[in-house]
């Protein structure tokens, strides 16, 4: 076994995970993942022009160990020279500036033979130091694909760690191996230095064979020793990340996000806080065959808007603390209840129990993309059976009362919870009402664009507002796109709009008057709906 180097210990993450070295006085954003080709470059870049363009000084670590290529969309030259971060001057020799005001690019040798040092390991603590102290309001990193000691140690030293995949299944289970790659690298650390507890760690892991799921970990670890099992399931609950879904195309895709933070949590323990997602989009293409950011190339696409949300949700997180370290909750059951299963409370109805159980279905259907690699087709069915068990006893009166007096013997019913929403969302609404103070006035211009951060702003989606207004979803979505081709005749989009200010608590007039105006004086781009085998290019 290699023992670990003193110097390879990363910088903050040894005690509580992700918060020590908030005192640095810098904020640290790390991009990685499991996979190639995801989409980590596009994040890792917009998020750092973004923050630019709020007016922050921004460094842009191109950390991507495989072939550092970030130069090509910011007007900077590829690094040939193997410069050493090692040495004193090393780092800031290695920056250079972007064609974005604002933004600066630590770049890495793009052809170099062997990768620069601090990639390679060893001397991560150091190097990651170094960062900390760059002049820069925000350091952005690429870390590239892979789940080596490298790329989890960047993650877990981060304030917002950053993993992204796409709807695939190759995607979908590198994400999962990450994540059970990055539990037992924080596990190994926590006994860095206790041999003999390591020495159990090995033994329970060769039952396994193979990169086992944490909450199997630490059920093997339970019939050897109960005090390292809670020292690592402390570990577990340390282990914090956020996700992004790129490449979205399907309504089921932009659900992989929450459906993964789902079973991360349930059958991994780990915290997995989604993001958002990125919608499949030709100008990102396009951006990269112009060698410029999508934000700044295309900032009004459907994808650079996804982008925006995504970045203002990194800065609600860094604002509500949300990274801080919480007390570790009691150790997982190793069966949950039904209700536990169903996602709904004690005092739910049948109706939420059956919205509840359409979605869960969903979740778990064999083919499903978040379930990739998750479980074997037993574990998966399973499941499914203890879903359908689930909903068959909560559904039944007589059953449902017998189950709550078995299982919670000395409680009585609770009522109905209100889900609280997470403190990213709420600070992410807070940021964007401070915003709409100073953008919405007597004389204000309502654009579909500024309805879409009024409606964000509120906190409901536009599936909410359609089943309160009965105005159909593509038409509501068409309205904030500002797509006369899919809106129906003026006087039913005048309607709309009207029942959409209504709701979003506007005035009614002044929304309707200004937005069809500036729905008139709009060219119309697209006389028609794209054909099916367009759509289908797409």
């Amino acid at each position: 076994m290699a023992w670990p180097d003193e110097d390879d210990i990363p910088v903050s993450y040894e005690d509580d995970g992700q918060s020590e070295h908030v005192g640095y006085g810098r904020q640290l954003v790390v991009v990685g993942g499991g996979r190639g080709g995801v989409g980590k470059t596009l994040v890792s870049q917009n998020l750092a022009v973004y923050f630019a363009q709020l007016g922050k000084t921004v460094t842009l670590v191109d950390a991507d160990a495989t072939g550092s290529n970030m130069h090509s969309q910011l007007g900077a030259v590829a690094a040939r020279k193997a410069l050493s971060p090692d040495e004193a001057t090393g780092i800031d020799e290695a920056i250079v500036a972007t064609s974005v005001p604002g933004l600066d690019l630590l770049r890495y040798p793009h052809d170099a033979l062997r990768p620069p040092s601090a990639l390679r390991g060893g001397r991560k603590a150091r190097w990651l130091s170094r960062l900390r102290n760059l002049d820069a309001d925000y350091i952005v990193v690429d870390i590239g694909p892979g789940h080596s000691d490298f790329q989890i140690d960047t993650i877990l030293a981060a304030d917002v760690p950053i993993l992204v995949t796409s709807p695939e299944p190759p995607a979908v289970e590198a994400t999962y191996r990450f994540l059970r790659a990055a539990f037992l690298r924080r596990l190994r650390r926590a006994l860095s230095r206790d041999r003999l507890r390591l020495t159990l760690l090995d033994r329970a892991l060769s039952e396994h064979g193979y990169l086992a799921p944490p909450m199997d970990v630490i059920r093997s670890l339970r019939k050897l020793d109960q005090k390292l099992a809670e020292l690592a399931w402390s570990e577990c609950c340390k282990l914090r990340v956020h996700l992004v879904a790129n490449q979205t195309r399907a309504r089921t895709d932009t659900e992989l996000g929450a459906w993964m933070s789902e079973l991360a949590d349930r059958h991994y323990g780990v915290r997995v806080i989604e993001l958002g997602h990125i919608e499949y989009d030709d100008t990102a293409w396009l951006a990269v065959r112009r060698c410029k950011p999508l934000l700044v190339d295309s900032p009004t696409s459907k994808s650079a808007r996804n982008l925006e949300r995504i970045a203002r949700r990194v800065l609600a997180v860094l604002v509500s603390g949300e990274h801080a370290p919480e007390e570790t909750p009691p150790m997982a059951e190793n069966v949950p209840n039904h209700y536990a299963i169903l996602g709904v409370t004690r005092g739910s109805s049948d109706e939420d129990i059956r919205r509840a159980y359409k979605r869960k279905r969903e979740v778990y259907a064999s083919g499903s993309l978040a379930t990739s690699s998750l479980f074997t087709p037993e574990g998966l069915r399973a499941e499914q059976s203890r879903l359908d068990e689930g909903y068959d006893t909560l559904l039944d009166p007589i059953r449902r009362r017998a189950y709550d007096l078995s299982t919670f013997p000395e409680e009585e019913a609770k009522p109905i919870e209100e889900q609280t929403p997470r403190p990213v969302l709420v600070a992410e609404q807070l940021m964007l009402q401070t915003e709409l103070l100073r953008e919405i006035g007597p004389d204000t211009e309502f654009s579909g664009e500024l309805l879409r951060k009024v409606r964000e702003s509120q906190g409901v989606d536009v599936a909410e507002i359609s089943a309160k207004t009965k105005i159909s979803r593509t038409y509501l979505k068409a309205i904030e796109e500002e797509n006369p081709a899919e809106l129906p005749a003026a006087v039913y989009v005048r309607g709309f709009v009207s029942e959409l200010a209504k709701f979003l608590r506007l005035d009614a007039t002044q929304v309707q008057t200004t937005y069809m105006r500036r729905l008139r004086e709009m060219p119309r781009m697209r006389s028609s709906p794209p054909s099916a085998d367009t759509r289908s290019r797409r």
